[in-house]
């Protein structure tokens, strides 16, 4: 991961930002099918949440490992944090991965996959949403506003079906719910992240912050006597899938999030359900109509370019207001 001079003009360039974003997005729609894989082939039910929080702690806790010692391999300072930095580092993992996820794996073991990535999709608002109060170069104007809503329309396109998994249902508290607590944890952390990363290198700080989180989510779980049961090689395949994804995509986002303005990256969060939706199909079976998709993704497209394409100035970092 590059850092310093280098790494602003690369993580700030327009093109690598649609580029990396996109990708961050596929590999975060890549989770719901490979999360209900998991509960399935773990035989994890939906009211097993000791379970489904050590699944989530293990995934994560390995994550961050695992960018830890990239990180050491490349030279990073793993090993030299500023004792200042130590408290906020645990904050923002027990917030942006252990709180967040608990509200997330529970939620979605009570909702499908398609009404999760709708309500899901609502973190984008709030990142938009808290970014125009902290960040002085980071205002709602209408043309952001604007394309919200295109981007949240897109995703309602591709996920409102009807029937049994449409919204029909009604909303939940322990699932849909849980799901919006989970967007607004995830947005309010990656702001917070974002001012970290400032001063803290950003793979260690997402090494430290997944790794923290794991490790709480898997004691959490534990202590209410959660476990993986027949962990055979198709799971641990999957387990090690997820560690990948969880480890390059939070890094990546975190450096994005770093050199540019929060509500030119987030809105591209409206390509999660999206990616979700057609990976769902792929992989569990689930029926997605084309015409849909098509036009889901104009749109989705159609608000992330009304989003990114500024017609100010291109900024610095993002500074806090006062």
């Amino acid at each position: 991961m590059l850092s310093g001079a280098s790494g602003a003009a690369f993580f700030g360039r327009p093109r690598n930002v649609v580029l990396l974003a996109t990708l961050c997005c596929l590999l975060w729609g890549s989770a719901y099918p490979a999360i209900k894989s998991g509960y399935a082939l773990l035989s994890i039910g939906r009211e097993d949440t000791a379970s489904q929080l050590v699944f989530a702690g293990w995934r994560f806790l390995l994550a961050g490992v695992l960018l830890l010692v990239i990180a050491r391999a490349l030279g990073r300072p793993v090993l030299a944090l500023p004792r200042a930095s130590l408290g906020p580092m645990a904050l923002l993992g027990l917030t942006q991965t252990a709180v967040q996820y608990v509200f997330f794996y529970v939620g979605l073991a009570h909702t499908t996959g398609v009404k999760g990535s709708i309500f899901n999709a609502t973190g984008t608002f709030f990142s938009v949403l808290l970014a125009h109060f902290i960040y002085q170069n980071d205002r709602l104007d209408r043309r952001k506003a604007l394309g919200c809503v295109v981007g949240f329309a897109g995703v309602m396109v591709v996920t409102l079906r009807g029937g049994s998994q449409g919204l029909e249902e009604g909303f939940t508290l322990m699932g849909d719910g849980f799901i919006v607590v989970a967007a607004f944890v995830l947005s309010a952390a990656s702001i917070y992240g974002k001012r970290l990363s400032q001063r803290i290198d950003t793979m260690v700080m997402t090494g430290y912050q997944l790794a923290i989180g794991g490790l709480a989510l898997l004691l959490g779980g534990t202590v209410f006597g959660g476990a993986l049961h027949g962990l055979s090689l198709a799971p641990a395949v999957l387990l090690g899938y997820m560690v990948v994804l969880s480890a390059a995509a939070f890094a990546i986002w975190a450096a994005l999030l770093k050199h540019n303005r929060v509500g030119k990256v987030a809105v591209f969060n409206f390509l999660i359900p999206v990616f979700g939706a057609l990976l769902s199909a792929l992989f569990l079976g689930e029926q997605v109509l084309a015409w849909r998709n098509g036009v889901a993704l104009l749109l989705v497209c159609g608000g992330i370019w009304l989003v990114t394409t500024d017609r100010r100035p291109p900024p610095g970092a993002a500074t806090p207001a006062g």
